[in-house]
């Protein structure tokens, strides 16, 4: 579909070209021009509020938040597809992205018949699950000049109501209307100028759609928004950086807080029972030179729980005080319900990039046990508030200093995963270490702002796997090997599987339980995105972002 401007969007329903066709065949493009019509009306009479989100486990067949759920769970509780018969999945529909060289990272959502995506950097498109068909797209225009890191990757949206939501590139929020992806407003959040981007999902909770901005490499100062999800009008602003007479301006040296950067780039987890958003920040800028900015640099490389309704910080917990190493904490927060050392706990775990695996209590922020799941080198422990010994020698120094892990880490943004079914969580691993070197940090608004960088270790091979662990003691209770580092996210199912790509293109079934392979393919491109579950028309699909394409595997 051509589209006739860069911020329109049209319904995909054209009709083909004519061709002289028997009266068979005018009833036959009849009917499926009035199936097409019909499953139009579908899509525009489809309503997602608030509480279908908050209740989606009511709901497997859908897929109606980034996360599956708003606990950060990644758990279809669907057990159509299970060890006995995961070698019948096949190929049901594929989705060809348009043609881009960033990453095809997103997480779909599924609601009453409808796929919606994104694609990079600025594109989204509502999918017939009868056919793959395109019902709209949807397309915005971008600044030629802007200012980035890491490619232009869009990870997904967000529904609630009859809208859909997208972060795009250049810091913008759009709300668009589900039916037909006519724009209905549009929001600045920053300046893209300044180095402010956008490539995370939104979270929308209640009335409104939680955002954050990426861009920690250009000294920005981080931020998560709300915005009213009917007008577009922010609602509350929290900073992930303090400003003077804040709490925790203290923690920065001087005034290097106003180029502390702790962005945003990973959707974060609710609880929908105390109203408390949770949500994971990035490092403080400059990355590798620590000298300007001495002090624990807060609320970067935290958790921060914040009220829903407000903004208004409740809790955080720091993993990594003054970072020097780009370890961010933007992981997914996995909100559980478990045993832990005798008792019921509400609890939030989470495996972060600086090699440690944490559980915390969630409605205090209380440390609870932590301890490493990857090889690390740079601390000995956690003491008893969780706050990591650091070793001696283990700053980036202008000759290179090497340690474990890489400032890739232990894992990274893809999503991990937590089944109710086996009380297990899985993370996508990575294992490697690496030379870090620090460098001049001067700041100029819209450069580059690191001080520094990372050399591979000569003669280390970069490996991978996935991991399941206890989350109660963080024992690792098994592992699959991976020839790669990790690159993709982690679904768990009812049927007792376990889905996850591979960065050769590879996707892959395994028993949650044991972590036994059981079904394997190759998808021609390499997969930076995590699976979905949903059901259609009695058949549970699982579905992949690979290369350029979309997956929906059913059985056959």
């Amino acid at each position: 579909m051509k589209l006739t401007s860069p911020q329109r969007a049209v319904p995909a329903l054209d009709t083909p070209k004519q061709q002289p066709v028997s009266a068979p065949g005018r009833a036959l493009s009849c009917g499926l021009l009035l199936m097409g019509w019909l499953a139009f009306l579908a899509v525009a009479a489809a309503q997602v509020p608030y509480e279908r989100i908050r209740d989606a486990h009511k709901e497997p067949g859908n897929w109606l938040t980034y996360s599956g759920n708003y606990l950060g769970h990644r758990y279809s509780p669907l057990d159509q597809v299970r060890a006995d018969n995961v070698q019948r999945l096949k190929i049901d529909w594929v989705h060809q992205a348009t043609a881009s060289t960033d990453g095809f990272q997103v997480s779909p959502i599924v609601a009453d018949g409808v796929m919606y995506i994104s694609e990079p950097p600025n594109i989204v498109k509502a999918i017939d699950l009868n056919s793959g068909r395109t019902f709209w797209t949807y397309q915005r225009s971008i600044p030629t000049d802007l200012r980035l890191c890491c490619g232009r990757p869009n990870r997904g949206v967000a529904i609630l109501g009859s809208r859909v939501f997208l972060t795009t590139i250049g810091a913008h929020t759009i709300a668009l209307d589900a039916a037909t992806g006519r724009l209905l407003w549009d929001v600045e959040m920053a300046d893209y100028k300044q180095g402010y981007s956008a490539t995370l999902a939104p979270l929308a909770i209640k009335d409104k759609v939680i955002v954050g901005v990426a861009g920690g490499e250009f000294g920005i100062r981080g931020f998560i928004d709300a915005y009213d999800a009917a007008t577009g009008k922010r609602v509350w602003r929290f900073y992930t950086v303090p400003t003077a007479g804040e709490f925790g301006v203290e923690t920065w040296a001087g005034e290097s807080y106003k180029t502390g950067a702790a962005s945003l780039w990973v959707t974060g987890s609710y609880d929908s029972d105390t109203n408390t958003v949770f949500w994971g920040t990035g490092n403080p800028g400059p990355g590798w030179n620590g000298d300007s900015r001495k002090g624990d640099n807060l609320f970067s490389d935290c958790v921060v729980a914040l009220d829903g309704d407000t903004g208004r910080r409740k809790w955080h917990f720091q993993f990594t005080p003054h970072d020097t190493h780009d370890w961010d904490s933007t992981q997914v927060p996995v909100l559980i319900d478990a045993p832990f050392r005798g008792e019921n706990r509400r609890l939030l775990v989470t495996a972060n990039r600086n090699a440690f695996f944490y559980a915390l209590d969630r409605a205090s922020g209380k440390f609870l046990q932590g301890k490493p799941y990857v090889k690390q080198t740079w601390a000995s422990g956690l003491d008893d508030n969780g706050r990591p010994q650091v070793l001696p020698n283990t700053t980036p120094t202008e000759e290179g200093n090497q340690l474990w892990p890489d400032l890739g880490g232990g894992t990274n943004w893809y999503s991990p995963s937590y089944s109710p079914k086996t009380g297990m969580f899985y993370a996508p691993v990575r294992e490697a270490g690496a030379i870090y070197y620090k460098g001049e940090a001067e700041f100029k608004a819209g450069t580059f702002f690191n001080g520094g960088g990372q050399r591979s270790i000569p003669g280390e091979e970069a490996v991978g796997s996935i991991r399941a662990l206890d989350p109660a003691t963080g024992d690792l209770k098994w592992k699959f090997p991976l020839t790669r580092p990790a690159t993709a996210g982690i679904l768990t199912t009812g049927g007792g599987l376990l889905f996850t790509g591979t960065s050769l293109g590879e996707f892959l079934a395994l028993d949650a339980t044991t972590g036994k392979l059981l079904w394997s393919i190759k998808l021609g491109g390499g997969v930076s995105s995590g699976p979905i579950g949903y059901m259609h028309n009695g058949k549970q699909y699982i579905a992949i972002a690979a290369g350029r394409g979309l997956f929906n595997f059913a059985l056959d």
